[in-house]
């Protein structure tokens, strides 16, 4: 039986103090095949809410854009048919990143951010364009 071992950290805007985001949870152990939910709480007046990971020597990945006031989601292209967005329940300020069938390969520190992000700057921090 193998382990994923998922650290799970934030991006928020640390200049509005009324404007935060943390993880309910930082470390996440599970095994091999497991469905895994990383859930994240917000406060404050977003745009919107994003997800990345990152595993070890790259690069952050985009892998979902959420829009706060309508609720669509933006997915990566090519999108990660694993990942998709779980019980996001906007009016209590909570978004999730549900993880289907993880496999070892999922390993990876996760990050959900928000727009406006540290920088101010609208823009994702990084969005890898495929051509």
């Amino acid at each position: 039986m193998l382990f994923l071992f998922l650290l799970f950290l934030t991006v928020a805007d640390i200049e509005a103090a009324d404007i935060s985001i943390k993880p309910d949870q930082t470390h996440v152990i599970s095994t091999e095949g497991s469905n895994i939910t990383l859930a994240c709480t917000y406060t404050g007046t977003v745009y919107k809410l994003h997800w990345y990971l990152q595993k070890p020597g790259s690069r952050p990945e985009f892998l979902l854009i959420i829009d706060e006031s309508s609720g669509f989601v933006t997915e990566a292209q090519p999108p990660h048919p694993q990942f998709s967005i779980a019980n996001t329940k906007i009016e209590e300020k909570k978004v999730d990143l549900h993880i289907s069938s993880a496999a070892v390969s999922d390993s990876a520190l996760y990050y959900c951010a928000l727009t406006p992000t540290v920088t101010g700057n609208p823009t994702p921090l990084y969005k890898k364009h495929y051509t």
